[in-house]
């Protein structure tokens, strides 16, 4: 096990052709087994990406100024928890309620292009951030600092296919845990399950680690990546 990051597991639930709409995959059979699993894995902390936090999460966004470019790596805790719900937002734009989402504390993961005004928001909200990275959000970097200063042991990447295929090209996903509804999407354009990836990137190989039926239709199979 790596001993500088989080265990690091991507968990997703998809038509067999491999699209995660949630609007499609909540009319499937398999959405318990879905959650069933997700509990089973023991992942107290979960990454979802910007856009599956605007889907799901909150509707609002910051309309405040953003002021100056903080240009440096920093962090705040805004509490001691057992687990997070991390959401990745570059250059903070999502609007926020409260300071947690079903019950566990939120905890941003930005870029050092976030505003200062943004972060002394986030601090008035009691929510916590981590900021790293010039441009764009580096993922390494941000799994060492969950690790070492947010005590984050065990991580769940349960967001969209562009978060889920950029922690997978980051070499920090540990496994794949798949849940296939018994149903097809097929409509074109729609998302799949790691999507987005330059097209000179070759097929990233995996080693089987189990397979799991469910009376409802669904199959659970798990994958160990290859490092």
């Amino acid at each position: 096990m790596n001993k500088t990051r989080p265990y690091i597991i991507c968990h997703m639930m998809a038509s067999l052709d491999g699209r995660i709409d949630c609007t499609m995959t909540s009319k499937l059979s398999g959405v318990d087994t879905y959650y069933h699993a997700l509990s089973a894995l023991d992942l107290p902390t979960t990454v979802s990406g910007k856009t599956t936090a605007e889907m799901e999460l909150t509707s609002a966004r910051f309309t405040g100024d953003d002021g100056a470019p903080v240009g440096k790596e920093t962090f705040y805790r805004a509490e001691a928890v057992d687990g997070y719900s991390i959401i990745t937002d570059t250059r903070g734009t999502l609007g926020w309620r409260g300071n947690s989402v079903d019950g566990k504390p939120l905890l941003i993961l930005l870029s050092e292009q976030v505003g200062e005004k943004y972060l002394a928001y986030l601090k008035e909200k009691n929510i916590s951030y981590l900021v790293c990275g010039k441009t764009r959000i580096d993922l390494p970097r941000a799994a060492e600092l969950l690790r070492t200063e947010f005590h984050v042991e065990r991580m769940g990447i349960v967001g969209g296919g562009t978060i889920n295929a950029a922690f997978l090209d980051a070499g920090l996903l540990d496994e794949i845990s798949m849940v296939y509804g018994p149903g097809i999407d097929g409509r074109g354009g729609m998302k799949t399950a790691f999507d987005g990836l330059p097209m000179d990137r070759e097929p990233f190989q995996l080693k089987l680690k189990s397979v799991e039926s469910f009376d409802d239709g669904a199959v659970w199979m798990r994958y160990l990546t290859r490092k």
